[in-house]
């Protein structure tokens, strides 16, 4: 009884108590609401894009030359696209030497000389000297791959390959042969 004797002596007091609890359970109560949302991108898909190489002379010889003799040349042109959807930076290097004469390698006498003609965009490029030359050296000393620049998507170059019988060659060399494959990458 006494609660209630003092809450009826002292009814602002009381009020204020009540309102202060009654503040305090909106609160504890308000708390536990709240607002959501959510947002969703559905149907997010991946595909691979491709890095190819087209050689208008796949599986054929860019030059071939018999009855050479010192200061001889030949040459040959060969068009390599880029036929995927990607870009990529392509190289040449050669493989597979073949020398008849191991103490006297023919490739190690045959000057070869390998120019950018140029790409296609302007139409079929002609092969002049003024062309950027991408490789100059003997066939055996084509040791690394040799940058060629980043092809786009399509994107196709004419190279010309010119190969000379060095006139250093001597009498060690006749009846000789040798053969290269010529390897072209893209990544």
């Amino acid at each position: 009884m006494k609660t209630f004797h003092f809450a009826a002596r002292h009814p602002l007091r009381t009020l204020g108590a009540l309102g202060a609890l009654i503040a305090a359970v909106a609160v504890a109560v308000g708390s536990s609401a709240s607002f959501t949302a959510s947002s969703a991108n559905p149907s997010n898909t991946f595909a691979a894009g491709t890095l190819t190489i087209l050689n208008s002379k796949e599986g054929l010889a860019v030059l071939t030359a018999s009855g050479m003799k010192p200061g001889d040349s030949a040459t040959g042109t060969v068009d390599v696209q880029n036929s995927g959807s990607l870009s990529g930076a392509f190289t040449l290097s050669r493989s597979g030497i073949s020398d008849s004469d191991g103490a006297n390698p023919m490739s190690a006498k045959l000057d070869l000389v390998v120019k950018d003609c140029g790409d296609f965009s302007s139409g079929t490029p002609t092969c002049d000297a003024g062309d950027p030359v991408k490789y100059t050296g003997t066939i055996a000393g084509m040791s690394s791959a040799v940058a060629l620049g980043t092809f786009a998507a399509s994107e196709k170059h004419r190279y010309e390959f010119a190969v000379t019988f060095n006139s250093s060659a001597n009498n060690n060399y006749q009846g000789d042969s040798s053969s290269v494959q010529f390897d072209w990458n893209a990544s």
